[in-house]
């Protein structure tokens, strides 16, 4: 199956069980520059559970905007579990939702380093249970590693939901 068939996939679950459990979405995102918001919107009746994303390419828009702290973004940086956890709970703050998902990393084919390789990601899921961050590795070209994260970012919001 190919990610974005299964993006697609998740996206209708995310609108459907959202829906159903009158909950609310929103997204901070960085490396994915807004296609988990985007694939949730291309689904009828999305207006009902996604409230907005916050497309954060920029470390100013992550600290301005989300309340990433400048310590983590000039410490341990951008691509790490902090600054993921970070603009999770920024993005439920700011976007006043249910639950709030978040992506940053590596989607190549530049830009990796020997301790942060092509396809590093950092996903964060916010909610009233508290906020986790997984770190994947995906494989793949620009758009599949981005379509993979976008994916499993909505899995993790329907986990939350839970």
């Amino acid at each position: 199956m190919s990610g974005v068939t299964r993006l697609q996939q998740i996206s209708e679950q995310v609108v459907a069980r959202f829906g159903a459990a009158h909950r609310t979405l929103g997204t901070a995102e960085s490396l994915t520059g807004g296609m988990i918001a985007s694939s949730v919107a291309d689904v009828s009746g999305a207006s009902a559970v996604l409230m907005g994303g916050v497309v954060s390419y920029d470390p100013r828009v992550k600290h301005e905007v989300l309340g990433v702290s400048r310590q983590v973004i000039d410490t341990v940086g951008v691509v790490s579990e902090p600054c993921a956890r970070q603009m999770a709970e920024g993005a439920r703050r700011v976007l006043k939702v249910d639950v709030a998902v978040s992506a940053t990393g590596v989607a190549g084919p530049t830009g990796g380093t020997p301790q942060t390789p092509v396809g590093t990601v950092f996903l964060g899921v916010s909610s009233a249970a508290g906020t986790r961050v997984e770190e994947c590795h995906f494989t793949g070209d620009r758009a599949q590693v981005r379509a993979q994260s976008a994916a499993r970012a909505l899995e993790m919001a329907l986990e939350a939901l839970e």
